[in-house]
């Protein structure tokens, strides 16, 4: 998976039993093949990151994201949650440099793998709020 939107947080976030709110975010850098950038990741900053790929899951396969071992070598962790059957679009995770050194990573730069798993049996289709690659709520929201 590739790097294709890098964002930054702020303000304040709430989960609740049955509403959420999740931070302000603000798109710092887009991928652009024309226009090749790079981004300084500094030690404890984190980011909202989105790739340029996009998935597309059947009911019968889930799938998680592991990064590339560049990318942990350098002291950048991928902080990420299962991706459901029958989500599509790209996929968002945090990106946190929990390393001592600057990292610098273009945008468009492969830094994380999608592996996928088989459901058997019957599975249930995702119909949360994320889907089709939303980042973040606009306000809060009541959790589906």
């Amino acid at each position: 998976m590739r790097l294709g939107e890098v964002y930054k947080i702020s303000g304040s976030a709430f989960l609740g039993e049955t509403h959420r709110k999740t931070p302000d975010i603000e798109s710092v850098m887009v991928y652009d093949e024309k226009k090749p950038k790079s981004i300084k990741i500094k030690p404890g900053d984190f980011f909202l990151v989105k790739t340029i790929e996009k998935i597309n899951l059947p009911i019968d396969l889930s799938a998680v994201i592991l990064p590339r071992t560049t990318t942990f070598r350098s002291g950048l962790f991928l902080r990420t949650g299962p991706i459901q059957p029958g989500y599509a679009g790209e996929l968002t995770f945090g990106l946190k440099n929990e390393g001592p050194i600057t990292v610098e990573i273009e945008i468009g730069a492969r830094f994380a793998h999608v592996i996928f798993h088989e459901i058997k049996g019957e599975g249930s289709k995702y119909r949360g709020q994320w889907q089709g690659g939303r980042v973040s709520a606009t306000k809060k929201e009541k959790q589906v």
